[in-house]
């Protein structure tokens, strides 16, 4: 039996949760990958799919082997496209997962000078706020805000993600200019809510953190949903001040200043991070995408 076939049929399977489908994406009848999956099947002495007229599920033990097996499967792949792509020029599909707000507004704009410079690169961009890891969830490249990841990956530091308070003149003339954290009790707060919930304000008064949020107002991972509220006079809305930078510089939103100052979190490597894997780098697309992400980004602050 080749079994290396046979584990890519059996984690296309999973993948497309079909055998019609998975035969289609390799371009074999339905009958040989159903064999050479039952071959696998019968090797180990284990069911791992449980078949049906309408779905292919998997096992308990179905799952813990998936997992496993498509892991090393990723790695096999990798490790050939690193000897398939050495010296030669950035070609291929480039996977690359980003913040929404950073996606959109950073990301995607420098992206379309990127396809210019290189057409062979086929750019497979995700946009959402979930934690994602470069090895397990099959990406190139991910672009994070948070704090430095672990050292089994390398993270770029490509800028500052410390976040500001702001609001609208009508809204601090309606309900006055709080200046010290504390006053927050007595205003609107409109939060973002990231993967590990809601951003809390914090300030450390008298050498000691506190939670000073305000009465919550609303909450939501939409960036832009809250920033349009904060506009409407609504409340005080808290983000990174590279997306609100824009609304400072037309005046549609103030940045408050607070003595001692407000902070979402009590670290000073909050930043928006570039992660890859350190042996991806030599493949020629991912580094073609780092460097020119580096430059445009971390190099033009």
């Amino acid at each position: 039996m080749d079994q290396l076939r046979a584990l890519k049929y059996f984690v296309k399977v999973v993948e497309l949760g079909s055998f019609t489908q998975a035969a289609k994406a390799f371009s074999v009848p339905a009958s040989s990958l159903s064999r050479r999956v039952a071959d696998l099947e019968n090797s180990l002495g284990a069911t791992l799919l449980k078949r049906s007229t309408r779905a292919v599920s998997l096992t308990e033990i179905g799952r813990e082997y998936y997992q496993q097996v498509s892991s090393l499967l990723n790695q096999l792949e990798q490790s050939n496209e690193a000897v398939r792509s050495y010296q030669t020029e950035p070609m291929g599909k480039l996977r690359i997962s980003a913040m929404v707000g950073f996606g959109r507004e950073q990301l995607l704009p420098l992206m379309d000078e990127f396809s210019r410079l290189y057409p062979k690169v086929i750019l497979d961009i995700e946009l959402s706020d979930e934690l994602s890891s470069v090895g397990r969830d099959d990406v190139d490249i991910a672009i994070r805000g948070g704090y430095a990841p672990n050292d089994r990956v390398v993270a770029i530091r490509l800028m500052d993600n410390q976040f500001v308070p702001a609001a609208t003149q009508q809204y601090l003339a309606d309900y006055g200019v709080p200046l010290h954290p504390n006053e927050l009790k007595q205003h609107k707060g409109l939060y973002y809510r990231s993967p590990k919930g809601r951003v809390p304000w914090l300030s450390k008064i008298n050498g000691q953190w506190h939670d000073v949020s305000a009465p919550v107002e609303a909450i939501s991972n939409a960036g832009e949903w809250l920033i349009d509220k904060a506009l409407q006079h609504q409340g005080i809305v808290m983000m990174p001040r590279w997306v609100l930078a824009p609304f400072f510089e037309s005046n549609q939103l103030t940045e408050l200043q607070f003595e001692p100052p407000l902070s979402a979190s009590q670290s000073n490597d909050f930043g928006v991070y570039l992660i890859y894997q350190k042996q991806r780098y030599h493949v020629p697309k991912v580094k073609a995408a780092v460097d020119f992400l580096v430059a445009r980004i971390k190099h033009a602050k």
